[in-house]
């Protein structure tokens, strides 16, 4: 932990916002620089001007390769846009829209040129798609977002006519053709200045706010709530959230305070990261200490939330327990959801990422429900939510989404504000807040202790660490306990995690690369305590070592 970890930022902290937006336009990549060309991770192309990994050439090859590779698809129907808060998001959105419109391409933007959640653009997506006429053309969407990283990053996402995050065939796809592009100087990207794409006839406007406040109804019992009087503190963190909480409370008469409805593209109000970083994860207490802060100082609400910059992550605190741990809120939910939600699919499955809280699959048990444990990545949960077969889809980095009163889709990318807003109903509907609850799932299942840490690695490490297969670890037991699998492909899909996962019957520690950083990470949860944990923490570090070194 830092020394200034939770603490308001300096100015010393903050982006230099002229530095960074002449970058966006002065700086050509490197392209015999891995760092600089192209990549898509989990959450689409991110980086900064400032280090030639997000500039203006990135954004109009990534388009024109996103025109392409739409028109390869055959999808015709309108091409939504959302942007959020980060200063490169504006510019980006513009670089982007001088190339679709020049492609002749119809893109909707928002109509109060405000800011949109990611959320709010799948749902649009998906209303488009449900409500059009069989045969009829598919939308699709572009999110720019770096979600919860810091004020110097710029993010760039494609969303297909699912709504969700683009599967590694279309975002592999989309990138080595943006860096083709890039190689031949840009040749083949067709654009016009923005102004000229504003005015063009195939740019068009949507209210994202609308379509997306209206519906909740149809996913959440705001009657409870509003009947309750359930007394609600939205912190939108500077990000893309803040006239949705408002319009949310007025429109649905809740008793909902919008915390801090600032928006300043250098986060200078933010309480720093654990690392002294500004970063806007709201599942991070160092990054939520103003709002962890005002709920022990005796702020009068009964549930306060928090979202990152695109709202697609939740930060959930109660006046009993402080910012709860993303798992513990993710097995409440769990909890919650399906025994209340009579319209679902009753033989709907639970689905959760191989490095989320082994709780939740005894509330699973519990509940009798298949659950489905897939790689790290919101794409996974995609088909189940479409279908209404796996109608709850949860990520332990705080990002879920689940299914409409009546079973049938609401998101298919994460939604900050929804799960946000289940906190709500869940106090209301229970009379207890979700960390009471969770404190009575852990009185029957047990109290698991979960942490994740990095360790340094190389990219021929990383590799390496891709790459194992059960067969590389020799080892029988981990802390104690035997071994009772080993896995590197998820046991709901057969998929691969790109990574190392060992289990036994109290533990289980994960091993996998980072796509931006020299090092893997461990996630590890132990059932025996704290210094167990630490235990599971070393052998798995050294374990995985001995196999990549």
């Amino acid at each position: 932990m830092a020394s200034r970890a939770g603490t308001v930022a300096q100015p010393q902290d903050l982006v230099d916002l002229t530095a960074l937006l002449d970058a966006y336009y002065d700086v050509s990549p490197d392209l015999s620089d891995p760092g600089q060309r192209v990549a898509f991770g989990t959450s689409g192309h991110r980086g900064s001007s400032l280090k030639a990994s997000f500039n203006e050439p990135h954004i109009v090859a990534i388009t024109q390769a996103i025109v392409e590779y739409r028109a390869g698809q055959g999808i015709t129907g309108p091409l939504y846009m959302a942007k959020d808060t980060h200063a490169l998001s504006e510019p980006a959105q513009n670089s982007a829209l001088e190339v679709l419109a020049a492609n002749g391409v119809n893109v909707l933007i928002d109509a109060r040129h405000g800011y949109t959640p990611t959320p709010a653009l799948s749902h649009a997506i998906l209303t488009h798609n449900n409500n059009a006429p069989a045969g009829a053309p598919q939308a699709d969407g572009i999110v720019v977002t770096p979600s919860h990283n810091p004020p110097g990053d710029g993010g760039f996402k494609y969303n297909p006519p699912h709504g969700g995050p683009a599967d590694t065939d279309a975002t592999g796809w989309i990138a080595n053709r943006a860096n083709e592009l890039l190689e031949n100087g840009l040749r083949g990207v067709k654009r016009i200045p923005v102004a000229d794409a504003l005015a063009a006839d195939t740019t068009g406007k949507f209210d994202f706010l609308s379509s997306y406040v209206d519906d909740l109804p149809s996913v959440l019992d705001l009657n409870a709530i509003r009947e309750a009087g359930v007394r609600i503190g939205a912190d939108p963190m500077g990000g893309a959230s803040v006239d949705y909480w408002g319009e949310i409370g007025e429109r649905h008469h809740l008793n909902l305070t919008v915390v801090n409805p600032t928006v300043d593209p250098q986060w200078a109000f933010m309480t720093l990261d654990w690392d002294e970083k500004i970063r806007m994860d709201c599942s991070s207490p160092s990054a939520m200490a103003s709002l962890i802060n005002r709920m022990s100082s005796g702020a009068s609400y009964d549930i306060a939330t928090g979202n990152d910059a695109d709202a697609d992550r939740h930060g959930i605190v109660t006046p009993d327990g402080g910012l709860m741990n993303p798992n513990h809120y993710l097995a409440v939910a769990i909890d919650y959801l399906y025994r209340h939600r009579t319209g679902w699919n009753p033989q709907s499955v639970i689905g959760k990422t191989l490095v989320s809280s082994s709780i939740i699959d005894r509330v699973a048990e519990s509940l009798g429900r298949k659950l489905v444990e897939v790689p790290v990545g919101f794409k996974w949960f995609v088909p189940g939510l479409l279908s209404g077969e796996g109608a709850f889809g949860g990520e332990e980095s705080a990002g879920a989404s689940f299914n409409k009163m009546d079973g049938s889709v609401w998101t298919t990318d994460k939604d900050g504000i929804l799960l946000a807003l289940l906190a709500s109903e869940i106090t209301a509907v229970t009379g207890k807040s979700p960390s009471q609850l969770y404190k009575g799932l852990t009185d029957q299942f047990g109290d698991p202790v979960y942490a994740r840490i990095d360790a340094a690695a190389t990219r021929e490490q990383k590799a390496a660490l891709g790459k194992l297969s059960p067969s590389d670890v020799t080892a029988t037991e981990l802390a104690g306990e035997t071994i009772t699998a080993k896995l590197t492909e998820a046991p709901g899909n057969g998929a691969s995690i790109g990574g190392l996962k060992v289990v036994t019957e109290n533990a289980w520690f994960a091993a996998r690369p980072s796509g931006t950083e020299d090092v893997y990470k461990i996630y590890a949860e132990s059932f025996k305590g704290a210094d167990h944990l630490k235990q599971v923490q070393a052998e798995a570090k050294a374990l995985v070592d001995g196999v990549i070194s």
